[in-house]
């Protein structure tokens, strides 16, 4: 044996020009194969880095290629036709009705009605809802997070959860695969004990999903009974909260939304929570539901709202194309809040391009995010907003919140940031509310935080800090 493995060795020495090439070619063979699908489609600096990569570290990059390189997975579905809005919808309300039609083009659910929507004004009263709705289930409870904090809330949460499944509640948690590290392993023995089903979505170190490693789920949902959905962008830890009083150090909760509503509406959050479940337990997806047709009348916006998802499983990127086409159809005000800006070049010239004909567009900031990386390269973006004409706001406080409204016809509100991963890697989930009472209603909530705010500090960078940004965001922001 060893004497076969000393002719191996020689073999290599002798012949690592020819094994080398031989590898590069089977690199870019693997590359252009997976990347002949219309959805697997990239930024051209994406593609070239992950080309040269090939052409110069062939044995460091296929690896991690097959590990992180593949953006949609492969999923048959076709999505049977429906009408779009009436034409006099579209003329009383642009932005409501284009993304109607979109979402119809894209197979979204259709819009379905909701009530006793409450949107959570700080982490208290979101603290209020998620112990109200977990108290109040009677039969099922699932959760779908990104993380669960080791801290005073996931404690809590954690203790909640496996009460309610020994009081005889189906309990199941979905937890990310990478997320569960983040936010300190919780005690999921104690949960399974008590008959929780935990799940962790696409594990990295035993993936059954190949090339699937890079692609994390960032749904946050709790639905009990499939009636009432608690949803938004907090994570189950306590910054997103009230803060956790046992540390030394205490820092200030951050600032984020969420809300709880029921209605026919919480039906989609059922429908995608299964799917999710079922692609990480790897058995065969549901099917979506059969969509039914889509009216609309000049006289009034019905209270509806629409599930909207997003990502690998979405031959679309669905809210990606929402935002854009909002930017475009847009009559009056375009209003963002995110905690991270590093937005695709479409999107940004999208936003650009509705300041510079008139549309009042505001983005609200952390003056500091947990990010420190996204805050630096962020910079290039703001500085052409400000240019076309746009306002960037920064808050003192760190703001998690992901929301954008477009004049009183559009608010999307959830899990989605306004960057690369969340819009083309991440498994993601806004509800579009299409009801002018709720659009306001969170508008007041996002006005609420402008007004907290300061100004972007405008500056002309100079060539090491521009050459630094571009750097960066070709090398950290584009695979």
């Amino acid at each position: 044996m060893s004497h076969v493995v000393s002719m191996l060795v020689e073999f290599v020495k002798e012949n690592w020009e020819i094994l080398d090439l031989l590898l590069v070619v089977l690199g870019l063979v693997v590359y252009v194969a997976a990347s002949h699908s219309p959805s697997q489609r990239r930024h051209p600096s994406a593609a070239i880095a992950w080309v040269m990569g090939i052409l110069l570290v062939p044995y460091l990059a296929l690896p991690l290629y097959l590990a992180f390189g593949s953006r949609k997975v492969s999923v048959s579905r076709t999505f049977p036709a429906s009408e779009g809005p009436s034409v006099s919808a579209a003329v009383a309300y642009p932005t409501m009705a284009r993304s109607l039609q979109l979402g119809v083009a894209m197979g979204l659910p259709d819009p379905a009605a909701y009530d006793n929507l409450a949107i959570h004004q700080d982490g208290r009263q979101a603290l209020q809802a998620l112990r109200r709705i977990i108290r109040e289930a009677s039969s099922t409870l699932d959760i779908s997070t990104f993380l669960i904090g080791r801290d005073v809330l996931g404690d809590e949460i954690v203790a909640r959860l496996t009460a309610r499944a020994r009081d005889g509640v189906r309990v199941r948690l979905l937890i990310d695969g990478i997320g569960i590290y983040l936010g300190g392993l919780p005690d999921f023995r104690a949960l399974r004990a008590a008959g929780v089903e935990v799940l962790r979505f696409v594990p990295p170190f035993n993936s059954p999903k190949r090339g699937r490693t890079n692609l994390r789920n960032h749904r946050k949902m709790v639905i009990a009974d499939g009636k009432a959905l608690w949803c938004g962008g907090r994570n189950l830890a306590a910054e997103y909260f009230e803060g956790d009083p046992r540390l030394f150090v205490r820092h200030s909760p951050w600032i984020d939304l969420s809300f709880d509503l029921q209605g026919e509406l919480v039906a989609q959050a059922v429908a995608q929570f299964e799917m999710d479940w079922a692609f990480a337990k790897n058995l065969e997806l549901p099917e979506r539901p059969v969509r039914t047709e889509i009216t609309g009348s000049a006289g009034a916006v019905p209270a509806l709202a629409q599930l909207v998802d997003s990502g690998p499983d979405r031959p679309d990127d669905t809210i990606f194309n929402l935002l854009v086409s909002a930017c475009f159809t847009s009559q009056r005000r375009i209003l963002a809040v995110t905690p991270y800006f590093v937005p695709e070049p479409s999107l940004l010239t999208a936003l650009m391009l509705a300041a510079r004909r008139g549309i009042r567009v505001d983005l609200v900031l952390p003056e500091r995010s947990n990010h420190r990386l996204a805050d630096f390269v962020r910079h290039r973006a703001l500085r052409d907003l400000v240019e076309a004409g746009a306002r960037v706001w920064l808050h003192p406080r760190m703001v998690h919140a992901k929301a954008v409204l477009v004049d009183d016809e559009l608010a999307l509100i959830g899990s989605a940031n306004l960057d690369g991963r969340s819009l083309f890697l991440n498994y993601e989930m806004m509800v579009a509310f299409y009801d002018r009472a709720a659009v306001l209603a969170f508008a007041d909530w996002a006005d609420a935080r402008q007004r907290e705010c300061s100004h972007y500090p405008y500056r002309r960078p100079g060539i090491l800090r521009e050459l630094s940004e571009g750097l960066l965001l070709w090398l950290a922001f584009q695979l």
